[in-house]
């Protein structure tokens, strides 16, 4: 498996797809790693460099001690960036990873060629329900988290429909480290992204899903609308639009990285 020690963490990434292509950044949500992005995978890699990544705490990554913050997961990227020799990129988030691109947007700017910011929010509220998360996640690691996350993450009738998928999700999130899960669990508590989301200046594309409960279309709407340019994608979907609305969610990103 190929490696980058970052500054804080060593980072496990995969690259896919033509060396001379143009990079893109997949940046998964909390609780996941880079088999997030296997429906998008096969199209992008015939035409972009498609670099997937586990952040710190999550799949093949270190665990680093937490907790972590926002700017210590967009520094990974960015040293990742650097040790892989890629001054510029597309980057596109999902959840956590949206968050990670917002301060990526705002704080690296030169950085970023294109920006996707796919089901997440500058803001999640107060300290409350995400200290109670870390402590049931400590306490009782990532079972007792799973049913629960799982009926956000997708509409009843898709976890009637594709239970296999549902499945392998899953899977993932009992795979995630509960260390690393709690620590990125306190970077999106102390996150407070919004005094910054107007200063994006990549052409953005914002993506949202219509049942949502996590990162409801408001806030979804709210991005968009403080981002000179961006535009707006809502599709019929809960939290993980990319596997959810995978073929929208696939050409709705194929066509804004290529316009």
């Amino acid at each position: 498996m190929p490696y980058v020690q970052t500054s804080g963490a060593r980072i496990h990434y995969e690259l896919t797809g033509p060396d001379s292509a143009p990079v893109v950044v997949l940046s998964s949500s909390l609780g996941t790693h880079a088999d997030m992005w296997w429906p998008q995978v096969p199209a992008l890699a015939g035409r972009f460099r498609v670099l997937r990544y586990d952040m710190r705490g999550h799949g093949a990554s270190e665990v680093s001690p937490g907790p972590y913050s926002i700017a210590d997961l967009g520094r990974d990227v960015l040293d990742m960036l650097d040790q892989l020799g890629l001054e510029r990129v597309a980057f596109c988030g999902l959840s956590l990873g949206g968050m990670i691109g917002m301060w990526l947007g705002a704080n690296a700017a030169q950085r970023i060629d294109r920006l996707i910011l796919c089901n997440t929010s500058p803001y999640m509220g107060g300290p409350e329900a995400w200290n109670a998360r870390i402590e049931l996640v400590t306490r009782e690691g990532m079972a007792a988290l799973a049913d629960s996350i799982l009926e956000r993450w997708f509409t009843a009738r898709f976890r009637q429909a594709s239970p296999a998928v549902v499945e392998r999700v899953r899977q993932m999130l009992l795979s995630t480290p509960p260390a690393g899960y709690a620590a990125c669990c306190a970077a999106v508590r102390d996150m407070d992204l919004r005094p910054q989301v107007p200063t994006i200046i990549a052409p953005t594309l914002v993506v949202g899903g219509k049942h949502d409960p996590s990162t409801p279309m408001e806030q979804v709407r709210s991005i968009a609308a403080q981002i000179s340019g961006a535009k707006l994608v809502e599709l019929d979907a809960a939290h993980l639009s990319n596997i959810e609305a995978e073929r929208d969610f696939t050409a709705a990103v194929l066509e804004f990285l290529q316009g």
